[in-house]
């Protein structure tokens, strides 16, 4: 008896917590909003510390954005929305550096010449560690640019570290308006192919392309290729004037798909200014939203052999709410579709701010590519869903041998250190050398000894067995300091996989329908799958 009077003590003690739990469970649509009632006054009532009403409801919205693991929606404080309309419409100013996160560090990887930046003599390979009064250790690369830019005129306190230097840097900026062209520059390659890289869709993209296309057609070029690599998209707009350069008038380029009414569509609206020169369009990793808005339009209008490695895969469309008190939710309310048909989002897990690893698109091959779900062009050539533009061609973009491989590896923990080295040591050639250098391996032997000195301590094993890995960033970083970035890619051409390959299909093709047969991407698949 005694022992079943505890037991039914323990059943009335565990009562409240599980008859609540049965409470929730049995009930309607209404139980979300009272475990959510709930919530608020215990919090509100019981926590151990006093929080204004405000910031408890803040505090719940904040949560439930959060929850939707979705990157790219959020909610913003009226102090966070006025960041945000400047970073995303009208003139704002910055110093012109690019930066980069390395081991969590905030990273200088380039300096855009007549810039603040330039002026002030930062260098590749800085790191930025305080920003005015505040440190910068943890935060996002996001979070860095949005304290850099500012209105143009007004300035901005930057504390750097440099390896080989003790004391931090410190350089007090004034913010300029910084124009980063969206190309670079355009360069006839052998046999009159035309190479244009194409760095960002910003307010001149479109403009930038065909002026560019102009002028190597003018110098007889019977091929075009359109580097959008590493290209993060930006500008909507742009994307659908460029793509308008390529196709026919009233051909769909991209369409927007919500949970309510209908696609909204955007097509052409004029005649092609480039209808007929055969093109490839080079893709990777970094080849992200507005870039892929074209890509994916012109593989599917047959308009455009897509080479390289499959792209990132941002397909969302986010629309801007204005909420009460100055705040406002940016929510994904879209996704971006091609026009037969393939979703450009690629689902991946997003916990915690961070994307979950997911396998690498470099591993992907002409065989696995075919696992994807198919889709077909306009002219019944096979391409390929599943999240991102598949190439019609793939080609890994990493060549390094494995020796190679584990000198990169093995440089990786000092990267810092190999930056800022590399920077000054061709720094210091390039005032010894000329336009058309020809390389001397002998600078091999005094960058590891300068590598050595900066406390990069690597097996001289490691360095003899891959002396063409050094060569190759020595000559480049040289070339480009000397001869600028147009020739240094001419110089990179052996080493760059899927530009080499474009440059050897165009070379053989007659027309943009010849192109497609030569590179084998032509006939439909055998037995397709489903979308």
């Amino acid at each position: 008896m005694r022992r079943s009077r505890k037991f039914a003590v323990a059943l009335a003690l565990l009562a409240p917590i599980v008859a609540g739990g049965f409470i929730l469970q049995a009930q309607s649509p209404n139980a979300g909003s009272l475990l959510l009632d709930q919530v608020l006054s215990l919090v509100t009532n019981r926590y151990v510390d006093t929080l204004p009403a405000g910031d408890v409801y803040e505090k719940a919205a904040r949560g439930l954005v959060d929850q939707l693991n979705d990157p790219y929606s959020q909610l913003f404080s009226p102090e966070e929305l006025s960041t945000f309309n400047k970073n995303t419409g009208g003139q704002y100013g910055g110093i012109g550096m690019q930066i980069e996160s390395q081991n969590g560090v905030v990273t200088i990887s380039k300096v855009f010449p007549n810039t603040p930046a330039e002026e002030a003599g930062v260098m590749e390979g800085d790191q930025i560690l305080w920003v005015d009064s505040l440190s910068t250790r943890g935060w996002s690369l996001s979070r860095t640019s949005d304290y850099l830019t500012g209105t143009p005129g007004t300035k901005v306190k930057v504390k750097f570290g440099r390896p080989g230097v003790s004391q931090l840097i410190t350089v007090n900026f004034t913010r300029a308006v910084i124009h980063v062209p969206a190309v670079p520059y355009a360069i006839m390659l052998p046999n009159k192919i035309g190479y244009i890289p194409l760095l960002q869709f910003n307010e001149t993209a479109a403009q930038d392309v065909e002026t560019a296309a102009k002028a190597l057609q003018a110098q007889g070029a019977r091929g075009l290729i359109l580097d959008e690599r590493g290209n993060p998209g930006g500008i909507l707009d742009q994307s659908l004037a460029l793509s308008g350069l390529f196709l026919k008038r009233g051909e769909e380029i991209v369409s927007v798909r919500t949970r309510t009414g209908p696609p909204m569509v955007d097509s052409t609206t004029s005649a092609p200014v480039f209808g007929a020169i055969p093109l490839v369009v080079l893709t990777d990793g970094g080849t992200a939203s507005a870039a892929e808005i074209v890509a994916g339009a012109l593989q599917d209008h047959d308009r455009a052999l897509i080479v390289g490695q499959t792209s990132f895969g941002k397909g969302l469309v986010q629309s801007v709410y204005e909420l009460d008190g100055g705040y406002a939710l940016k929510l994904t309310t879209g996704k971006w579709y091609t026009p037969s048909g393939r979703s450009i989002q690629r689902e991946r897990k997003f916990v915690n701010g961070h994307f979950l690893p997911v396998a690498p698109d470099s591993a992907e091959s002409e065989e696995s590519k075919k696992d994807r779900p198919v889709f077909y062009s306009d002219d019944r050539r096979p391409v390929y869903g599943g999240g991102g533009i598949t190439p019609d061609v793939i080609v890994p973009d990493d060549t390094l041998t494995t020796a190679e491989q584990s000198l990169a590896k093995a440089l990786a923990p000092k990267s810092q250190e190999v930056y800022v080295t590399l920077y000054r040591f061709a720094l210091d050639l390039s005032h010894r050398v000329k336009r058309g250098f020809k390389y001397d391996p002998a600078w091999r032997g005094e960058f590891i000894r300068q590598l050595d000195s900066a406390g990069v301590d690597v097996e001289p094993s490691l360095y003899a067995q891959a002396p063409q890995y050094l060569d190759q960033l020595i000559e480049d970083r040289l070339s480009r300091f000397v001869e600028g970035d147009s020739t240094a890619k001419r110089r990179e051409l052996p080493y760059d996989a899927p530009l080499a390959r474009a440059l050897q299909l165009l070379n053989e093709a007659k027309s943009q329908q010849n192109l497609f047969a030569v590179a084998g991407a032509a006939l439909p698949a055998a037995s397709p799958k489903k979308p």
